[in-house]
């Protein structure tokens, strides 16, 4: 096959990372991808994905999730994407560039974006079975599969960025695992050697030995052909059964070599300031590829990004194109754990500057900026607290309104807690991953009209990249608004000035256990004596039946006021459905279930005529219950043992969990055992917004642990921790709290974090929300509930303990209670009549419901209950 140029232009894009998918949306956005037929070489076998959290792929995200490319946007454009099926050769003479397939493309504008290969040092025994790079997804899996199958050590040869993410990875399979660092300190790009110093203690700490100064003289190699350890240059040897080489990048230029375009003495593919190759104008190189004007090869994606931005402009021909003359190398980096960040001039390389220092080596931290003469910040360095990243980063190049030595010490010492967005420059760049200035967010909110930090993201890119600017963003949002005159009301509602997180403070203080007595004496002046609302109804009684034990408040959800302030699907203790039919849902904690209790299930789902499905969370479901078939149905289910499922508030669902290593020959832990244990002792818990957990029996993560609001996964010595999770509408991974945990150390953790949540979330705000919103977010939270730097630890475990001492079934009280009972008719006015809009179909050998129209005279019990509620 063969293309040639014609009457549409052609660009062809050789190679599809992550720069060149932003190549492609930099097209696209100039509407390039209207007036060109456009052809992109892929050689992975599978589309751009986010190279930079490549290694959360061991902690559970999958490669579809890491995945960049929207195939929408892909076939929108009309982009020909051709994936594994890399150039092979380019033509400049003919403009063509013939791929592996044997298909030959004719281009007008050629861009290479072939990226970088891992460097392996020359030493013999380096491609012995069981050596591998850390660069792919495919590099990845394949040490995956030998860790679990054929090591239980590893060495990674390299101690900067990429290394100490595959040591983590090692790590995280269960393997012993050693870094060799030939430099003196770890990351000797980023850090200085108080900052490797205390990088390398934190490490230790965890459990990895480190061997700094000396390099890998010789891979020793068994009779089988595989790695059997390491000599290392200082004499000694070391054994492993894995080794991952992580010594560096060099950039893919041989495609530009072979057609002779210039490159550089060291590598890279020569380029001016607008990204054209200096041996033809027809060429680009951007990404790691190229070597920039200024002499440089960029690591880093976001001076990528910009080249691409560069590039396209520049095709473009357009008016706003940028030169690229250099770009910032500010890095932000969670490492094993560990916050580490550089910015600006962070190693003091220029002439007569200053350090300023804080350094704390029993918590691991270190903190160090450079300062010129006259005040102005430089850069630094931030070892174990990067907190204040963004604002600093935004500041270099200025004198900041504060002190220097106020903006190294710890939050709470003064000066620089106070130092926000107000004293950013709009010039300062808060989105390093796209270039972002303070202006242009103060002008999404003043022009663009955006309210809130998600508007913000999706106009103007900034915070959908690393995410280290989210932080700054929302506080520039909130402080543009408040300055526009625009009243940022933080209150509940209409009826309280204060948040969910003071009422909670104020009910637990005062011992308040009713509505009425709450919003009469802390409502606003307008609601004191009426009824209150929607809102505050429900979320007030969820934080009352949190902390009813220790209130005193230890009555039943559907006792007096408390039944009334219920949303509509606790006022049954079922969830309605479509055809104002209900579910039943009992617990089935870690999905376990003896034979007995389910053919019990399956009987009273036969008697009832219930449609019944094994849900994603390991229960069973039974749909199609008529209101006034609860109670007798769940007579029977308590009767067998089973107790709520709590399907229907704003609480615990389930744990789930796969089998562990009980029946798993991949299984570190019993995953079922922890996992009926959690659901056991969170049962009934209610908060903010329904709460989903699963434990995963080892790092393969069956039971996707991370797609939950609490989740846990099982290492060779203990239990991971990962907080904040959601599957929901709008995804993200749960973020990794605290590892290798015992049991009683994981229960305590837990126990602190689902209180500290409860205690300060929003009204329905889920964990992964309120991880993202809470001021100073992961960080924050760890040091509150792991290291109780606020000191309420203690009470947080004292409120779980009472939650669980007085945990009672709902149903198995409400069966023996006629006066609840009594609520459980169709209509309240015909008691003993069934609701005739309640109709099922045929589907299956199943039923599903069959929606008519309402009958008229007869008003559902349940509306009437739901109005009351409003």
């Amino acid at each position: 096959m063969s293309a040639t140029p014609g009457d549409t232009p052609t660009i062809v894009l050789v190679g599809h990372g992550m720069v060149g998918q932003r190549f492609l949306e930099a097209l696209a956005d100039r509407g390039l991808t209207t007036t060109h037929r456009v052809v992109v070489l892929c050689e992975e076998p599978r589309p751009a994905y986010d190279r930079v959290q490549l290694t959360s792929y061991f902690a559970g995200r999958s490669p579809d999730e890491l995945s960049l490319t929207d195939m929408e946007f892909i076939e929108k454009h009309s982009i020909e994407l051709y994936v594994g099926d890399p150039a092979e050769s380019v033509d400049r003479a003919a403009r063509e560039v013939t791929a592996r397939s044997g298909n030959v493309f004719g281009y007008d504008v050629l861009v290479l974006a072939t990226g970088s290969y891992p460097f392996v040092p020359p030493v013999p025994g380096r491609d012995a079975e069981g050596c591998f790079v850390y660069r792919t997804i495919e590099d990845l899996l394949a040490i995956e599969e030998y860790a679990r199958t054929r090591a239980t050590s590893g060495a990674v040869v390299g101690g900067g960025l990429l290394g100490l993410e595959a040591a983590g990875a090692l790590k995280g399979l269960g393997l012993a695992t050693r870094v060799v660092e030939f430099a003196p300190r770890l990351m000797p790009a980023q850090v200085d050697d108080g900052g490797g110093a205390a990088l390398l203690r934190t490490i230790e700490d965890m459990g990895l030995t480190v061997h700094t100064g000396t390099g890998t003289q010789e891979i020793v190699v068994g009779e089988d052909g595989a790695v059997t350890g390491m000599k290392l240059s200082d004499g000694s040897a070391i054994a492993t059964d894995l080794v991952v080489f992580s010594a560096g990048v060099r950039p893919r230029d041989r495609l530009a070599r072979d057609c002779g375009l210039t490159v550089g003495e060291r590598g890279g593919i020569t380029v001016d300031e607008r990204c054209r190759t200096v041996s033809d104008p027809r060429v680009f190189a951007i990404g790691e590829c190229a070597l920039a004007a200024d002499g440089r090869v960029y690591g880093l994606v976001a001076p990528g990004y910009e080249q691409a931005e560069t590039a396209a402009a520049t095709i473009a021909a357009a008016d706003d194109a940028a030169d690229f003359t250099g770009a910032d190398l500010s890095t932000k980096l969670k490492l094993l754990g560990v916050d580490v960040a550089s910015f600006g001039d962070a190693h003091g390389t220029t002439d007569d500057c200053l350090d300023v220092v804080y350094s704390d080596s029993r918590s691991g931290l270190y903190k160090k900026l450079v300062v010129g003469r006259d005040g102005t910040l430089l850069g630094g360095v931030l070892v174990g607290d990067a907190e204040a990243y963004g604002t600093l980063r935004a500041l270099t190049g200025s004198v900041p309104p504060v002190s220097p030595e106020q903006l190294v010490l710890p939050a709470g010492s003064g000066g620089g807690d106070q130092l926000g967005p107000a004293a950013l420059p709009d010039d300062a760049v808060i989105c390093s991953c796209h270039n972002v200035t303070k202006g242009t967010v103060r002008a999404a909110v003043t022009d663009h009209r955006c309210a809130t930090v998600p508007e913000v993201k999706k106009c103007t890119r900034a915070g959908t990249g690393c995410g280290s600017c989210v932080k700054v963003l929302g506080q520039l949002v909130t402080a543009e608004l408040e300055a526009s005159g625009v009243e940022v009301d933080k209150g509940l509602c209409g009826c309280f000035a204060q948040t969910r997180e003071e009422l909670y403070e104020i009910v637990l203080a005062l011992r308040v256990t009713s509505y009425r007595d709450l919003l009469d004496r802390h409502g606003r002046d307008g609601a004191r004596g009426g009824d209150g609302c929607e809102t505050c109804k429900p979320a007030v009684a969820s934080i009352i039946a949190s902390l009813a034990p220790t209130i005193g408040a230890d009555g039943h959800v559907l006792d007096g006021e408390q039944a009334a302030l219920q949303d509509t699907n606790d006022h049954f203790l079922a969830n309605l459905q479509r055809n104002g039919s209900y579910s039943v849902v009992p617990r089935i904690p870690g999905g376990e279930i003896a034979p007995e209790k389910l053919i019990v299930i399956g009987e009273i789902a036969r008697d009832f005529g219930l449609y019944t499905k094994i849900t994603g969370g390991q229960r069973i479901d039974m749909f199609g219950a008529r209101v006034e078939q609860l109670p007798l149905i769940w007579a029977r289910l308590v009767d067998a043992g089973f107790e709520s499922g709590h399907a229907y508030g704003k609480s615990l669902r389930t744990v789930k969990s796969c089998v562990g290593r009980t029946w798993c020959r991949y299984g570190v832990q019993d995953s079922v055992r922890m996992a009926i244990d959690l659901e056991l002792r969170y049962r009934g818990l209610r908060s903010p917004h329904k709460l989903k957990s699963a434990v995963s029996g080892c790092a393969r993560e069956c039971a996707e642990a991370r797609s939950k609001d609490f989740g846990v996964i099982a290492t060779s010595q203990g239990w991971n921790l990962y907080v904040g999770g959601n599957g929901g509408a709008t995804p993200r991974h749960a973020d990794l709290l605290a590892q290798d945990l015992s049991d009683a150390e994981l229960v305590r953790l837990t126990d602190r974090f689902l209180m500290f949540y409860i205690r300060t979330a929003d009204r329905l705000e889920r964990t992964s929300t309120w991880l993202e919103r809470i001021p100073g977010g992961l960080d924050h939270v760890r040091d509150v509930v792991v290291h109780d730097s606020l000191g309420i630890c203690e009470e947080l475990e004292t409120l779980m303990a009472a939650h669980v001492a007085h945990y009672r079934d709902e149903w198995s009280e409400t069966i023996n209670d006629p006066e609840k009972l009594a609520r459980f008719v169709s209509f309240v006015n015909a008691p003993d009549t069934p609701d005739p809009v309640v109709g099922f179909v045929p589907e299956r050998d199943q039923i599903k419901p069959d929606l008519p129209l309402l009958s008229i005279g007869l008003r559902p019990a349940h509306d009437v209950l739901e109005g009351s509620a409003r």
